[in-house]
């Protein structure tokens, strides 16, 4: 069983940890529409992906 040998400071614990970082999302611009969205995902927007249709999209009835 894997047991340490001497104490961890604080320090040296709390400065490894130090580098965990979020990172924006890249976003790319939809060849349909040109809204903003993720990469290799379908548009949220207009159901478009690599510029042909998968996701067909209801129009709001009123």
């Amino acid at each position: 069983m894997a047991v340490p040998k001497r104490k961890i400071s604080k320090q040296r614990g709390n400065s490894r940890s130090a580098n965990w970082k979020l990172t924006a999302p890249n976003l790319s611009e939809c060849s349909n529409c040109h809204e903003l969205i993720e990469g290799h995902k379908v548009c949220p927007h207009c159901g478009y992906y690599k510029g042909k249709p998968v996701v067909v999209k209801k129009e709001k009835e009123e």
